[in-house]
């Protein structure tokens, strides 16, 4: 129709006039010119108005003025099992006590780039296929880039859904790699796009700003990454369209190492170290072998590293609590705080000495695949405590639901929260999820520790690695109202097996394999595989302890394009 290709470029006109120009080297945007942006917001106003009297019934119109605002603040390797939340009181105050806080979030893959494609893509590593943090892992590589990026939520939410939507940070540990194009990529479903080449820094970085490289220094009042995606994301909240909803993503270096904490904050918590749980500085008896060959007791250096890192990692936290307040402020003084949903979390836990493990992530226990879960928003109670089973795979299709589009419409293996969110009582919801994890590493010796034979990665200076080749592995965890459990299988020569009942060992300390009841271990060993084989909905069928649940030990023994073993607790290697 000649009226509605008119609106929609009457439209387009507004858009371009009242969108943000690019932002300027170091931290801030310069100020417009103030008659050149009263010039443009009366464009954009009129041209505006004049389409929505064209294309929009008043209705519409209001519909459209009360889609809400999603800002997602993702932090690098931020536990929650160890006083990870601690430091962050401006963000406990602004968001979980005005919020939601999910006791009970977990990320499929503990390892940053494997959690960070689930947010995006909302799958579980086996359906986005990245695996690890190197490019041959198919992390931001040019296969993830054609196969998955156009795909993801923010692409969804800007062609489908008309958000304007902003990246800052930390994406994809490769990203900008030469051999996957650079930072002159730039993935589709961004209009703004800030994003740091390669893994977390907090000086001395590159930054694709819209596909164009921005390097930075080590100059703390211009260069400090964690301060430059607070004021970036402040400009665009100054600058962007008011006619669109928005999405933000702004994703810190804090608290991955180099653990480097502004001037301001180098002093804080002087008499903090690292907590002395159950599972600290103990031998990891009964477990698989890479956690075995820690040495235990820990050296004393060992642990005066540990607990240096344990505390710089708090410090570096500071600064996110700083731009959690600063963001708040600001949509508050736009009046736009009460129609904006603020998610925080992170792409993965933490460990600093549990089973004699120095620092590190990336294995299957609680403190390294449970990460925080904060949520406040449009019709969200505040000081809220919800105990149900998410996952960092539900956090793309909770925010296309909130955008208003049709979940059957996407591929993705996790559940909107809206439902959880808005305090809807009758929800039917998960009881376990698939964890997933293949280990790094090559068939070759570490020439430090040559007594420790092929495979080794990430070894410290006392020869204790905390990974492997084969430290490839599987895990149900399954919370119910009858049931606390985590069963696991590992991908290697021993078969080895690993369950814990966290109702009474929460520190997961005894591996139950071999004394679990027979029954039990069957159907868990099923489930596993047919989550492994899952994909959209039916990664979304009812657990083992689900009243519609149905098992047949008969299927044990199909072909689910997974290793199909059937384990009995005499078979079991545990030792």
């Amino acid at each position: 129709m000649p009226g509605a290709g008119r609106a929609r470029a009457l439209l387009l006109g507004a858009r371009l006039a009242a969108a943000p120009r690019p932002l300027a080297s170091r931290h801030r945007l310069p100020p417009p010119d103030p008659a050149a942006a009263m010039s443009a917001a009366a464009a954009a106003v009129r041209g505006l108005a004049l389409a929505a009297l064209l294309v929009l019934s008043p209705a519409t119109a209001a519909r459209q003025a009360r889609r809400p605002n999603v800002v997602l603040i993702l932090t690098d390797d931020q536990d929650v099992c160890l006083g990870g939340m601690t430091p962050l009181k401006k963000t406990n105050a602004l968001i979980a006590q005005m919020g939601v806080t999910f006791v009970n979030a977990y990320v499929p893959s503990a390892l940053c780039c494997p959690s960070r494609a689930s947010i995006l893509t909302g799958k579980y590593p086996h359906n986005h296929h990245v695996v690890n943090n190197t490019l041959e892992g198919n992390c931001s590589s040019k296969l993830w880039q054609k196969i998955q990026e156009p795909y993801t939520f923010p692409a969804l939410l800007k062609t489908m859904c008309g958000y304007q939507t902003f990246f800052a940070g930390k994406y994809l540990n490769e990203y900008g790699a030469e051999d996957a194009g650079g930072v002159g990529h730039v993935p589709p479903g961004w209009s703004f796009w800030y994003a740091l080449e390669k893994n977390s820094k907090y000086y001395n970085y590159t930054l694709s700003v819209n596909g164009k490289a921005r390097r930075h220094g080590e100059n703390y009042s211009v260069d400090y990454l964690t301060d430059v995606l607070a004021n970036m994301s402040l400009d665009f909240l100054e600058y962007k369209s008011n006619f669109e909803p928005f999405f933000m993503m702004i994703s810190t270096p804090a608290p991955h190492s180099p653990w480097t904490a502004a001037p301001q904050y180098k002093k804080s918590f002087q008499n903090v170290s690292a907590p002395r749980n159950s599972n600290f500085n103990i031998h990891g008896k009964n477990k698989h072998w890479l956690i075995r060959q820690a040495k235990t007791p820990m050296t004393n250096s060992s642990i005066q590293f540990l607990d240096d890192a344990y505390r710089k990692r708090w410090q570096t936290l500071l600064s996110v609590d700083d731009l959690i307040e600063k963001l708040v402020k600001k949509l508050e003084l736009n009046g736009e705080l009460d129609n904006t949903y603020i998610f925080y979390t992170s792409d993965n836990g933490f460990h600093t000495g549990q089973f004699s493990l120095p620092i590190d992530k990336r294995q299957l226990y609680e403190f390294d695949i449970k990460v925080p879960l904060l949520v406040r928003g449009p019709g969200i109670k505040p000081n809220q405590t919800n105990k149900m089973l998410v996952a960092n795979i539900d956090l793309g299709p909770t925010i296309l639901d909130i955008a208003g589009y049709d979940l059957n419409k996407t591929q993705m293996d996790g559940m909107s929260l809206l439902p959880l969110l808005t305090g809807d009582k009758n929800v039917t919801w998960r009881s376990d999820f698939l964890v997933e994890y293949q280990g790094e590493g090559y068939n070759g010796s570490d020439p430090t520790c040559p007594g420790l034979g092929p495979g080794v990665t990430h070894c410290f200076p006392d020869c204790v690695c905390e990974d492997s080749y084969n430290n490839t592995y599987a895990c149900v965890r399954t919370l119910s109202t009858s049931w606390d459990l985590q069963y696991c299988e590992f991908d290697d020569r021993e078969v080895f097996v690993e369950v814990y009942n966290l109702t009474a060992d929460p520190h997961q300390i005894n591996n139950i394999a071999k004394t679990i009841d027979q029954e039990i271990l069957e159907k868990m060993n099923y489930r596993l595989m047919m989550l492994q084989s899952c994909s959209g909905a039916t990664c979304r069928t009812p657990g083992v302890f689900d009243p519609g649940y149905r098992f047949d030990p008969r299927l044990m023994f199909s072909n689910h394009g997974v290793r199909a073993q059937r384990f009995s607790a005499q078979s079991l290697k545990g030792t």
